[in-house]
């Protein structure tokens, strides 16, 4: 597959075997490095004073997200942000507290403890998990723990414990990359020419694909639908899923399918070896599959080859890896029909 390519350089990990990826890392601020009127007025409600603070590097938020030791003893996990770098996000902090509060206790998810909102800063203070990001490159028992966990929560959540927009009200202006190049394109407006070639050669097929996603992902699974290893937390006994700002209502495999593309990324199996043998997918039409790939892939390809947002410097390139990877899963389905 020629045309597209991920850079070693800044913001790559490598972790032997001459695997490289791009870093899931947003700008972190450490607590110590919030305004003193915010750390007061965070301590303040807390009714504690923060003893110890460790910053987690992992994920694309720009903004804290520390373990904290209490001055009463408390062990917890904050997340804060204000409006800067990015602006917008503080409202994913606040969708995120909607959805945490409204899980149910079987789902292996942080527990929402408490929220401070003053319209400017917000921050989540959740339950601290004993538990640690999966090793890169992925490991078969750690990925074989991570996949069971995303049949039990595909199953605990399903029908969906409330009421959440769907995949498609989700993605509906985000999934529509393919449809814009292949304008572009038709309009000699942009000649895509970082694109890979088989991509250019089928820019109709894929916008059609697209343009049928929001059908072909419909269910009644609440999803994640965001779910990389920097989001995932191997505990002892339990797996547990963090992050859900983005969570929606689809079908029970579309969780797995936008999982799998980072992790032959991250020097995992290919995607379509894991989805082929899930019993999540033993169900699923292939037309559907197809047009929700689609659109995931056009998603991934054509934001790489926009600026960065503020605070999130290797989001681009870590969206154009996956795109890589789904882009080499789409053509295997497509050709191979």
């Amino acid at each position: 597959m020629g045309g597209m390519v991920v850079a070693a350089g800044v913001g790559s990990r490598r972790a032997g075997r001459g695997q490289e990826w791009p870093a899931a890392e947003g700008e972190r601020r450490s607590w110590a490095e919030l305004p003193r009127p915010v750390r007061d007025a965070l301590e303040e409600h807390l009714h504690a004073r923060v003893l110890k603070s460790r910053s987690e590097p992992g994920g694309f938020s720009p903004g804290v997200a520390s373990r904290l030791l209490l001055s009463d003893g408390r062990k917890v996990f904050a997340k804060v942000v204000g409006p800067e770098p990015n602006p917008s996000a503080p409202e994913v902090h606040r969708r995120e507290a909607e959805v945490l509060a409204q899980m149910p206790p079987t789902a292996p998810v942080p527990r929402l403890l408490s929220e401070y909102d003053d319209g400017v800063w917000i921050a989540l203070f959740l339950t601290e998990v004993d538990g640690r990001t999966p090793r890169l490159p992925w490991r078969s028992g750690e990925l074989d723990r991570v996949l069971h966990a995303v049949e039990r929560l595909a199953t605990i959540l399903t029908p969906s414990p409330f009421a959440a927009a769907t995949f498609g009200e989700r993605h509906r202006k985000a999934f529509t990359l393919w449809r814009e190049m292949a304008g572009s394109y038709r309009d000699r407006t942009d000649r895509l020419e970082n694109l890979d070639s088989w991509a250019r050669g089928h820019l109709d097929e894929l916008a059609r694909l697209e343009s049928k996603f929001e059908a072909a992902s419909a269910g009644s699974t609440l999803l994640h639908s965001d779910l990389r290893a920097d989001n995932i937390l191997l505990g002892k006994d339990r797996v547990y899923i963090a992050d859900w700002p983005g969570a929606c209502i689809g079908a029970q495999w579309v969780d797995l399918l936008c999982f799998l593309p980072s992790v032959a990324m991250q020097g995992g199996p290919k995607p379509w070896t894991s989805f082929d043998l899930s019993p999540l997918a033993s169900d699923a039409e292939p037309a559907r599959v197809d047009s929700v790939l689609a659109a995931l892939t056009g998603f991934f390809l054509g934001n790489s080859r926009q600026p960065p947002p503020p605070g999130l410097s290797t989001l681009r390139s870590f969206q154009l890896a996956q795109g890589v990877q789904a882009l080499a899963w789409l053509r295997r389905r497509l050709d191979g029909r």
